[in-house]
């Protein structure tokens, strides 16, 4: 049965973590409560279980723990250099800049280099959406797609996310990568040495598996088809050329970094504040009433969670709990009862 830990408390131990790796403190903390937030909203392959991983980054320099920021703006847009920075360190300041650039603007495309694995994109999203903007994001990865028969990867699997307030409500926050399943999960099952369910992979040869391990040696397969790779291609298209394309002031820190995109829009730039909120107010009205009692927007699952799990604790498999208590023996820093 899972244990439940304090958030507050899991958060104080993983920013203690991260600082161990030379992680400023005010960064660690602000990346601990992204990787907390995202285990609280369900995004379990994106949250705990990826700090060992982030761990070995640092210590690795495939992370730059103390990376020096910088950004360039522009009428409609900002390239950020972040400098190899944590994912964690680098959306939430992009997200920052983009509200920013809100005060003057009805809309900002901020393109970020050098950037490490953002891990689940709506929570990006969300701080947008919070912040009062509509927001998308995408991050290109390394080619991780394939269509049955493939004989390689031929294009990542490309995440993307977009977040938008609602009035009164949860901001609806929709997050999917490109392929089927992501490889988070995969790995998940490869960890607790379960199979996967048809579909989700392929072999190195380009034969449909169920087997995790032979799956994280070979492809994942796009959702939808060739509209996954569609979109996939919209993605590399923004996060991948884009990126290439603005002046790299440093040398990359190698495959550990990936250019990543995030669009927001000021909602009442347009039609003024009152018309969006009544729109959106309709619309999603409309929707949950054709829905009836199993109906949800995209969100709103996220947001019972993450309000739940901050009043009773946040439960974490035994595996996942396991493997922190040996990280925190490793580095000397006791984990939370």
């Amino acid at each position: 049965m899972s244990q439940r830990l304090r958030p507050d408390a899991l958060a104080e131990w993983t920013a203690a973590v991260l600082e161990t790796c030379d992680v400023p403190p005010e960064q660690a903390v602000e990346a601990a409560s992204m990787l907390v937030r995202s285990e609280l909203r369900g995004y379990k392959t994106h949250g705990m279980t990826r700090l060992a991983s982030y761990v070995d980054r640092l210590q690795s320099n495939a992370f730059n723990p103390r990376p020096q920021m910088t950004s360039r703006s522009f009428p409609g847009g900002i390239v950020l250099d972040a400098d190899g920075a944590m994912g964690h360190v680098a959306g939430p300041h992009a997200v920052r800049l983009g509200l920013e650039a809100l005060e003057t603007s009805a809309s900002v495309l901020v393109v970020l280099q050098s950037c490490g694995h953002l891990g689940a994109l709506g929570i990006h999203t969300l701080l947008a959406a919070e912040g009062g903007a509509f927001s998308m994001m995408g991050q290109h990865t390394p080619p991780a797609l394939a269509m049955e028969g493939f004989g390689g990867a031929a294009i990542g699997h490309n995440p993307i996310a977009f977040g938008c307030p609602v009035p009164g409500e949860p901001p609806i926050v929709f997050d999917v990568a490109c392929s089927v399943a992501a490889r988070g999960h995969i790995l998940l099952a490869a960890r607790e040495n379960k199979p996967i369910p048809e579909g989700w992979a392929l072999d190195a040869k380009g034969r449909p598996t169920t087997d995790a391990n032979r799956a994280l040696d070979g492809f994942l397969v796009p959702m939808g088809g060739h509209k996954g790779i569609g979109i996939a291609m919209m993605v590399e298209c923004l996060a991948g050329a884009l990126t290439a394309a603005a002046p790299m002031p440093h040398e990359k820190r190698g495959d550990a970094m990936q250019g990543a995109f995030l669009w927001l829009v000021k909602p009442d730039s347009f039609g003024g504040q009152q018309a969006f909120d009544n729109y959106m107010r309709k619309w999603t009205q409309i929707y949950l009433a054709a829905g009836g009692d199993d109906a949800r927007l995209p969100g709103n699952r996220g947001d019972a969670m993450e309000r739940a799990g901050r009043e009773q604790g946040i439960a974490l498999p035994p595996a996942i709990m396991q493997e922190l208590r040996v990280l925190g023996e490793r580095l000397r820093i006791g984990f939370p009862a």
